[in-house]
């Protein structure tokens, strides 16, 4: 059993550094099963396909982050501020090591097509659904378009930050310093809100 379940993590961390260097279509899984030093009967055997492969590629990273976000949700009550909501959503990302998986993140942001049916509609639309709810709450005044509107904006100042927190060192001449991040979360939770605060119009 511990040997099944070494050989699946290999699997998963060679599938998880080839996605992200060539992309999922481009990485065979002759590819992979070279990398992992297996043979494709294990992974058929853990995976049965390439897609499966890919799903839990994804799922072993996103789904640990949007349980913390539920829980950091929860905890705020039924009537969270959208400075906790922003919060529960942003803190879980943005202060987790992720420099191993940056390279995957890159390649699924920049191919949205891969994004919307590999990772939204598959491990965020429930979490999104939550979220989205919880801000009609606290941001009333604001019309259902223009609250997607913000939480897209949001997600957008988040994975930028997540892109490019490791350069803006030397994009800053040293100003911005990215080392802390608990201290990036407030800087992003303080902006966002801001923008959800602001009266809707022209």
């Amino acid at each position: 059993m511990i040997e099944r379940s070494e050989t699946k993590v290999s699997i998963l961390n060679a599938a998880e550094m080839l996605f992200g260097r060539k992309g999922f279509d481009a990485t065979s899984l002759r590819d992979i099963t070279a990398e992992a030093q297996v043979n494709l009967a294990a992974v058929n055997y853990h995976f049965q396909s390439k897609d499966s492969l890919i799903d839990a590629v994804i799922q072993r990273r996103i789904e640990p982050l949007n349980d913390r976000r539920l829980a950091m949700l929860d905890e705020a009550g039924a009537h969270p501020t959208i400075e906790q909501i922003v919060h529960a959503f942003a803190a879980p990302v943005v202060e987790a090591d992720l420099s191993p998986i940056v390279p995957l993140m890159g390649r699924i942001l920049s191919t949205p097509d891969q994004f919307v049916s590999r990772v939204f509609k598959k491990h965020l639309n429930i979490v999104a659904q939550r979220f989205t709810e919880a801000m009609a709450k606290a941001v009333p005044d604001l019309s259902p378009a223009e609250r997607m509107w913000r939480f897209h904006f949001m997600a957008g100042a988040m994975a930028h930050v997540l892109s490019w927190s490791h350069l803006l060192g030397e994009l800053t001449g040293g100003v911005c310093d990215a080392s802390d991040r608990k201290a990036i979360t407030s800087r992003l939770v303080k902006f966002v809100a801001a923008g959800f605060r602001a009266p809707e119009g022209n």
